[in-house]
């Protein structure tokens, strides 16, 4: 049994797109918050998670596959023992980043920075995943209104005779 004006909704009018849209848009705004909401800041840290968050994102100057906090060279080590000084002494994350940016490259960073080039090297991937996603949308939506073919009695007459033939010996 349907309630009075389920008919307008399930037809594909426009009363049909609204809600839709505004499905699409609510899914949307809870998305976008939720994100936010796992990305915002967690409070102070300690200095040990400090240390331990700067050396993970530090990469090791021997191995260069894995991060200071990862490696166990004795140039991590001694990097990690240096963060641990530089966080003590009060020194910023960000002073203590450029500290070793400016000594061992930028290359050094796992995490490039967010600015700049940077910016294009983490946003280009996201914006060519949104662009792809509304592609596939486009594409889906034209899909499912190109009308359904249906065979004419010439097309059903030639599959016949197709079928007449092969059967032949």
């Amino acid at each position: 049994m349907t309630a009075p004006g389920d008919a307008d909704v399930a037809a594909d009018g426009p009363a049909a797109r609204r809600l839709r849209t505004a499905v699409w848009v609510v899914l949307i705004v809870v998305a976008v918050a939720a994100l936010a909401y796992a990305l915002r800041p967690a409070g102070s840290r300690t200095d040990a998670e400090r240390v331990r968050d700067l050396a993970a994102e530090i990469r090791c100057p021997d191995c260069e596959s894995l991060s200071a906090l990862d490696s166990q060279t004795g140039s991590a080590r001694a990097i990690r023992r240096d963060l641990r000084q530089r966080v003590a002494d009060g020194e910023s994350d960000a002073d203590i980043r450029r500290t070793y940016a400016d000594r061992y490259g930028d290359s050094v960073l796992l995490k490039p920075a967010s600015d700049g080039l940077g910016l294009l090297v983490w946003g280009l991937p996201v914006l060519l995943v949104v662009v792809a996603g509304a592609g596939l949308v486009v594409a889906f939506r034209r899909w499912r209104r190109t009308p359904t073919l249906q065979a004419t009695d010439a097309d059903t007459a030639i599959v016949e005779q197709a079928r007449a033939r092969r059967a032949e010996p």
